[in-house]
């Protein structure tokens, strides 16, 4: 499914009814976890490709090689496995052991949390695609706010987001897979992608992630988004850490690799050492170029940035 048309489905299905220690414990543990994922980068980040922006005239398993090309070993999805046979599912799950990849993300729920009367349809979904979340050892679901309600007040539409974030924790409560807690991610969608998001800020969106006060729900802060809506991307992504589940990349305009637009991607990706942020940094964009190079490029960018904190940390403590 493409990402955009995604969100526009969701959008029409709505309208229908800490800083880094000094010392080297938290770089051994920020190591320790890279390298239980299949990727000892050096930095205590991870990264990954959103899949849906690349390699789309291709195969499933042949997407998921050329990620690997690219030097990625995690993979986000959007419902590509929406119509998939038990056989699909069985070459998938083998294409990516064989290459040593992790599906650490998925989307594709219709119905957001904003909307009282969707509830319990976004409830309905979400059971049937833990299923399919513990058939592909993938640990993370994407959430949506779906759309303003004309005539709902602000705050109603906010409370109704915190109330069904709660309840969708309560169906993930003390589960996990493939070894991590499941975890629930909020996203939000700039006002320009679509003008009746109800969720276009990450201040909101963090107030939202706090008040539902759970664990496995977390905030995805997708920096692409968040630079059209508002700015002021570094100062945000420090208040957001202790509730940051995942990082989304892409610049802008365009939605192309880091180095194409108005965003400081080696300043980003800098602060994520800086932060000890543990997560994962998705890579979201279209290349505007060769996929494989520009994936790569980006791959190489967000791990010399990284390093060049940790380096600087490691001279500063001799």
């Amino acid at each position: 499914m493409n990402r955009r048309t995604f969100v526009q489905t969701v959008a029409g299905t709505v309208v229908g009814t800490c800083s880094l220690g000094q010392g080297s414990g938290l770089l051994s543990e920020a190591w320790t976890l890279a390298t239980n994922q299949g990727e000892a980068t050096g930095v205590p980040f991870r990264l990954s490709v959103m899949l849906w922006t690349v390699f789309t005239d291709l195969p499933f398993e042949q997407r998921l090689e050329k990620v690997a090309q690219a030097g990625y070993k995690n993979v986000e999805l959007v419902g590509e496995y929406d119509n998939w046979t038990e056989a699909d599912f069985s070459r998938a799950n083998a294409k990516r052991k064989e290459l040593g990849i992790n599906f650490d993300c998925t989307a594709g729920l219709k119905h957001g949390v904003s909307v009282p009367d969707h509830r319990q349809p976004l409830l309905d979904e979400l059971r049937h695609a833990l299923l399919i979340m513990e058939k592909i050892d993938c640990p993370n679901m994407i959430l949506l706010s779906g759309n303003r309600i004309l005539g709902l007040p602000r705050d109603v539409q906010h409370r109704c987001c915190v109330d069904t974030l709660k309840a969708a924790a309560d169906l993930v409560h003390g589960k996990s897979i493939n070894g991590q807690p499941v975890r629930l991610l909020l996203e939000t969608i700039d006002p320009e992608e679509n003008p009746q998001y109800f969720l276009t800020e990450i201040a909101e969106a963090l107030e939202v992630v706090q008040e539902t006060g759970h664990p496995q729900v977390r905030l995805l802060y997708d920096l692409y988004h968040e630079q059209i809506a508002a700015g002021n991307l570094i100062e945000k992504l420090q208040k957001s850490l202790p509730y940051l589940g995942l990082v989304h990349i892409a610049d802008v305009p365009g939605r192309h690799e880091p180095g194409t637009g108005e965003i400081n991607y080696q300043n980003i990706f800098r602060k994520l050492a800086e932060l000890n942020y543990t997560g994962v940094a998705a890579m979201e964009f279209h290349p505007s170029g060769d996929p494989v190079m520009q994936l790569r490029a980006a791959h190489d960018m967000a791990l010399r940035s990284g390093r060049a904190v940790l380096d600087t940390r490691a001279i500063s403590a001799r």
